[in-house]
């Protein structure tokens, strides 16, 4: 053995204190509550100590990491170590928001869970499939709920159907389990779903999804933004994959765009390596995560942080605010539909008040609550025109392609975020012309409300023309 191997061998002893340490903190922080975890996440106090005291994730802005020497550099570039080395592939701020995302995630499941964070909640999507696409073979397909976010819908369809000729089959109705099992085949790589969906507010049974695709020896990957861990976790319903923007409600401030891949250990896969099979979290991050480039900047990691900490507490209140617009939009004149999984004329209203919980909310309430989110859409009577004038006359909703924030922001998704996968389309994902999408903020309901209704109003107002006097 060289004066290097040695030197190597040091540096991996070094490495596993390091990491048995982690998990140390990693297994304490999983007997705590779900705000607790929040809060401080893997980072304690002999964390702090080593960041000068600093009672707050610091944020570590360099794009590299310095090593002792030679056999450090090498220990770390070969993965034999805990190490950050550059910031495309790992950073310490970043890895604390992984660490506390997977945390959250797998609140209440037994098994392990590791993340893995990108750059945007798109880069998350591709990440978390494009691994079991890289092989094509003749006949390849995924199965896809249509109902999903436009930005997933052109990712699928176009990217990976157009351009590489996987065979998309799109699931028109989530809440039907023989769609889902009857476009399973041997040549099927991965499901997929989004609970509830952006925007048609669409739930699935995850439960029930997930025994169809584990049966065919196929991983369930759920896009859960909308709900977030305070409300859903899916991996205890199931999944094996959990994609989140993390841009959305887990940091409300909008002041980051972020993604996050969320996995348990050991996914149902006969794709890829035995790596991928049992973390694919880590395997992406280390390998074709690093090859792509989708990292995600230490300061976007920090506002994450920042505004994860209050999460459970914003859907809260966000949720019930949310469920009384709906119940005021329901009663409305100029309202063709209402989708909010919290209304019990939704369908698949009784799988949202199944699998829809506050986390902890018994401890607030003295029993268990629903909480079905901050996002919900309207049809508005008398088609697109009506639609457009209702959006244009808002004066306190904000007007943009957003969603997830504090503030109330509300988008018509046909000529916004589902423009560009056309009618067609926007029929298989239930996005009709007339339909608005509202993020609910954290304003008092009754000032939401006033605007919603001062809006809606001018569907009542007719133009008066001049009559023409007799005598002209």
């Amino acid at each position: 053995m060289s004066e290097h191997d040695n030197g190597v061998a040091e540096y991996v002893a070094r490495g596993e204190a390091m990491a048995n340490a982690e998990a140390q903190r990693r297994s304490i922080m999983r007997t705590k509550k779900f705000d607790t975890i929040a809060v401080h996440g893997i980072y304690d106090m002999e964390a702090a100590l080593a960041n000068q005291g600093s009672i707050i994730e610091p944020g570590f802005m360099s794009s590299a990491q310095h090593f002792e020497n030679s056999d450090h550099m090498e220990a770390a570039l070969a993965y034999l170590m805990p190490a950050w080395v550059y910031s495309r592939i790992a950073n310490p701020t970043v890895h604390y928001l992984e660490e506390t995302l997977a945390l959250l995630e797998g609140y209440d499941f037994d098994g392990d869970v590791s993340a893995v964070a990108t750059s945007s909640g798109m880069a998350a999507v591709f990440m978390a499939t494009n691994p079991f696409l890289e092989k094509p073979d003749p006949g390849m397909n995924i199965v896809v709920s249509a109902r999903c976010y436009g930005g997933t819908f052109m990712l699928f369809g176009e990217r990976y159907g157009a351009e590489r000729g996987v065979d998309i089959r799109w699931v028109r109705n989530p809440l039907d389990l023989n769609e889902w099992a009857d476009k399973i085949d041997g040549n099927t790589r991965l499901v997929y779903g989004e609970t509830p969906s952006n925007p048609s507010l669409s739930v699935m049974d995850i439960e029930a999804v997930a025994n169809i695709a584990h049966a065919a020896g196929l991983p369930l990957i759920i896009d859960s933004t909308v709900a977030t861990p305070a409300l859903t976790r899916p991996l205890s319903l199931g999944a094996d994959v959990v994609v989140h923007s993390t841009t959305k409600s887990m940091t409300a401030s909008g002041f980051a765009i972020g993604g996050a891949v969320i996995a348990r250990h050991g996914i149902t896969t006969d794709i890829g390596p035995a790596e991928m099979h049992d973390n694919f979290a880590m395997y992406v991050k280390l390998l074709p995560f690093r090859d792509h480039g989708p990292g995600l900047s230490p300061f976007n990691a920090l506002m994450t942080i920042n505004d994860l900490r209050t999460l459970r507490h914003r859907m809260d209140s966000m949720s019930s605010t949310t469920m009384q617009l709906a119940q005021y939009l329901e009663g409305h004149d100029h309202i063709d539909r209402v989708a909010y999984p919290g209304v019990e004329s939704m369908p698949g209203h009784e799988i949202a008040a199944r699998t829809m919980w506050l986390v902890d909310g018994a401890d607030d309430y003295g029993t268990d609550v629903n909480r079905y989110g901050h996002l919900l859409s309207f049809e508005v009577k008398g088609g697109a025109e009506s639609a457009r004038k209702v959006f244009d006359a808002f004066e306190m909703i904000w007007r943009a392609t957003d969603l997830g924030r504090i503030k109330s922001v509300a988008t018509i998704p046909s000529i916004s975020t589902h423009q560009q996968q056309g009618d067609e389309g926007r029929e298989l994902a239930a996005v009709p012309p007339n339909l608005i999408r509202l993020n609910v903020g954290g304003e008092h309901p009754e000032d939401i409300i006033a605007d919603l209704d001062r809006a809606l109003s001018t569907l009542d107002r007719t133009s008066i023309v001049n009559p023409v006097r007799s005598d002209a």
